[in-house]
């Protein structure tokens, strides 16, 4: 990759070569120029790269690039005219070293001459403006993203931190149930709860994981509330193999089983159902969470786990993913929709 000093000199040279050739070639054709002539033509290039790039140190070093838009187009007016009549001059003084006779100067021709030159600087210094212009640009546009880039880090780790410790607590609380009633139970679920937890330390690193990974979790979460619950809890899984290898933030779907848990199974002395759902469809993974219950139409989406659910998914994927709870058949259904990579 070029680096942008090599761009610069790259542009020097080639912008007042195709200039100098191109006025050249049009003095042969309206004139009958002689040797001497063509060289006032060949000391042009070193004088226009000369004098524009005096003009680069002056604003490099008195800061003008950053100034406001109105101040630096009045720089680029006024310098495009100095510029042009000391060019000018030059030439000048550079077809009297030649003894080149001259056209009588009048203040015509020189005004002429002036503005002609001043049109070639005012494009040199729109060019040279413009490229500064688009480099500040998507220099401040690249801080802008790593800074919200990081925020959004922060605020993804604050959001995981919140949901583990509540997880945590739900599978003391099963373990909890189970001293007394049942020991040998109780010794299950702290062998279960210690694989959950060895794999929620793995997973927490990651800010995606597999759809399965995700998926062994649950079903460990599962395992250990179905020692609680016995035959009030039953659960399916129904994922096809593409969705498996999709990726999703972690603990997405765990929380809403456990949600289903907590507000569905928990609160009926019915047996109730819980179904996990999960395929692609166009450029989306579809997750469908669903348990047997009624929804609280007051407050439906303000718990802990949903609401995590919800910030998460805007925070990664902003307005292509989705999270939307309802009620159908007497079963409260989440549905979950995650753009695939």
């Amino acid at each position: 990759m070029l680096k942008k000093s090599n761009i610069y000199w790259y542009c020097q040279i080639i912008g007042w070569s195709f200039y100098i050739i191109i006025n050249t070639l049009y003095f042969g054709l309206v004139a009958n120029p002689g040797f001497r002539e063509y060289l006032v033509y060949v000391f042009m290039l070193p004088t226009g790269i000369g004098i524009t790039h005096l003009y680069r140190h002056y604003l490099i070093r008195n800061n003008i690039l950053n100034l406001k838009i109105p101040a630096q187009l009045l720089y680029m007016v006024v310098f495009s005219f100095l510029k042009s009549l000391f060019f000018y001059l030059v030439m000048q003084l550079v077809s009297v070293v030649l003894s080149i006779s001259l056209s009588p100067i009048s203040a015509v021709t020189v005004a002429e001459s002036v503005i002609n030159f001043a049109v070639i600087f005012f494009l040199w210094n729109v060019i040279y403006f413009g490229f500064q212009y688009f480099q500040n640009y998507k220099r401040s546009e690249i801080n802008s993203l790593r800074y919200l880039a990081l925020s959004r880090e922060s605020e993804l780790n604050n959001l995981k931190a919140q949901l583990n410790p509540h997880f945590i607590f739900n599978c003391m609380n099963s373990i909890r149930a189970l001293v007394d009633e049942d020991p040998q139970k109780a010794k299950e679920a702290v062998t279960q709860l210690s694989n959950i937890l060895r794999n929620t330390l793995l997973i927490d690193k990651s800010r995606e994981i597999p759809l399965r990974e995700e998926l062994k979790l649950v079903n460990d979460f599962l395992n250990l509330e179905k020692i609680r619950y016995e035959e009030r809890l039953s659960y399916e899984f129904n994922i096809s193999d593409l969705a498996g290898g999709c990726l999703i933030p972690p603990f997405i779907i765990q929380s809403q089983v456990e949600n289903a848990i907590k507000h569905g199974i928990s609160v009926s002395i019915q047996p109730g159902l819980i179904v996990i759902e999960a395929h692609t469809t166009g450029e989306f993974l579809m997750i469908r969470v669903s348990n047997t219950g009624k929804l609280n139409t007051n407050k439906p989406e303000t718990g802990v786990g949903f609401k995590n659910s919800l910030q998460r998914l805007e925070l990664l994927y902003g307005k292509n993913a989705s999270i939307g709870i309802s009620e159908q058949n007497n079963q409260v259904i989440v549905t979950i929709q995650i753009p695939l990579k």
